[in-house]
């Protein structure tokens, strides 16, 4: 895909080609000038969707921790309810789908932790993170690829776990410690913020 010249910030950007391309994501590289005059190329990837997650808090204080292999580190990692979400589509529907299809819970409330640029020196991925509660029973249905482990733990154990690093996701510990913190500023439900600062 060719441009006329165009200015991006202070970069000017000459010319764009998408690398590659799949359902999920598009690589371009561009032609640039950077700021201090110097000639370049930068590459970015865009992806098709949101990123969604959900912390989900019971009357004990406890939440939902879902296990998997992830490829691009061939580790394994312990991560809140994730996953991709339309960008056609509300949000916080995508984060209940993937909380009933990965957990099998439902939740009555939910309040936005915030929306986050995971990594915007490369790519223009906006994730939205949640917490709810008033959770019931729901039909769990992971996609047929994921092979996943379920976890029930309390939210000051997953505290601790992001502190240690002992979980190292990136939307796990955004939602974790924005909840923490916004319960403590009151700016989260009263019935919420109670099960997080217990």
């Amino acid at each position: 895909m060719s441009e006329d010249q165009r200015r991006n910030g202070p970069w000017q950007v000459h010319s764009t080609e998408v690398s590659f391309e799949n359902p999920w994501l598009r690589v371009e590289t561009s032609q640039i000038t950077h700021p201090n005059g110097e000639p370049g190329i930068y590459g970015v990837i865009r992806y098709a969707n949101f990123a969604t997650g959900v912390l989900p808090l019971d009357e004990e204080g406890f939440t939902w921790l879902v296990g998997q292999h992830r490829f691009p580190f061939d580790a394994y990692s312990w991560e809140l309810p994730e996953g991709g979400g339309h960008k056609e589509i509300d949000p916080q529907a995508s984060a209940a789908r993937e909380l009933e299809e990965e957990t099998g819970l439902k939740a009555a409330h939910w309040h936005r932790l915030g929306e986050w640029h995971l990594s915007n020196s490369v790519s223009d991925e906006r994730a939205f993170g949640y917490v709810a509660w008033g959770l019931s029973p729901g039909v769990k249905a992971p996609e047929a690829s994921e092979e996943l482990a379920i976890e029930r733990v309390a939210f000051a154990d997953l505290l601790e776990r992001c502190l240690t690093g002992a979980v190292t996701d990136s939307m796990t510990v955004l939602m974790v410690f924005s909840a923490r913190e916004q319960a403590r500023a009151g700016t989260l439900p009263d019935a919420v913020a109670r099960l997080i600062l217990a």
